[in-house]
């Protein structure tokens, strides 16, 4: 009676661990909003740790921004345009009490717009605007209408899409009477401070512990033989 007694706490342990894990990956979500990039001063985007409302850029700064769903920042899709100022900017010359904003705007591929919603074409502008303009003071001279959430999170630009603002694309069903557009990775392109791109780390605690309980109990039967 011993061995088969190690035998089920093996099998115990082998059940819960991946009913555990399983329980950690089903959580993974998209979500559906416009990111916010920088470049980082060559040919290369970097995402954005304040949102545009926030940011002051200098004269020849270049400025992303990408519509997409994603989980988290660290898998959000980059403007496909590189970050070129001079490109950009060559029709706008410097004028006196202003700076030159280059702006990237990637409103994504059909793939990620909303339903019934027809993605408009990639375009770069030229927004000169007061030295101590922001990002989202230069983008809105030169693609109205923005729209906002009331958590001060780009919703729109230009008027894509025409409604939402990062709602939850797959993952678990959302629980009755729940919120219909859930948090973002990033609102007003902030860095988010959750991931959900896997296990959270209550649910790798759990499955340490659970590991642990497991080997013990397997010592344990053995010992008894």
């Amino acid at each position: 009676m011993r061995r088969p007694l190690g035998k089920a706490a093996l099998l115990l342990l082998v059940a819960t661990l991946l009913t555990v894990v399983g329980a950690g990956n089903a959580q993974a979500a998209g979500y559906r909003y416009w990111s916010f990039w920088e470049s980082d001063g060559g040919k290369s985007w970097t995402y954005a740790t304040q949102g545009p409302s926030s940011v002051l850029p200098d004269d020849g700064a270049v400025q992303g921004f990408r519509f997409s769903v994603s989980e988290d920042s660290q898998d959000s899709a980059q403007p496909r345009r590189a970050p070129d100022f001079g490109a950009v900017c060559a029709g706008t010359p410097a004028k006196d009490g202003s700076k030159r904003i280059a702006l990237v705007i990637d409103p994504g591929t059909a793939a990620d717009a909303p339903d019934g919603e027809k993605p408009p074409a990639p375009r770069t502008a030229c927004a000169r605007v007061a030295p101590d303009a922001s990002t989202g003071e230069a983008l809105a001279s030169v693609a109205k209408p923005l729209r906002y959430d009331s958590a001060a999170m780009l919703c729109a630009i230009s008027g894509y899409p025409r409604s939402g603002c990062g709602e939850q694309v797959g993952g678990q069903p959302e629980s009755a009477g729940a919120d219909d557009t859930a948090t973002a990775p990033a609102a007003d392109g902030a860095e988010s401070a959750s991931d959900d791109s896997g296990p959270s780390v209550g649910v790798l605690t759990g499955v340490g512990a659970v590991l642990v309980l497991g080997v013990a109990a397997v010592l344990q039967a053995r010992r008894r033989r």
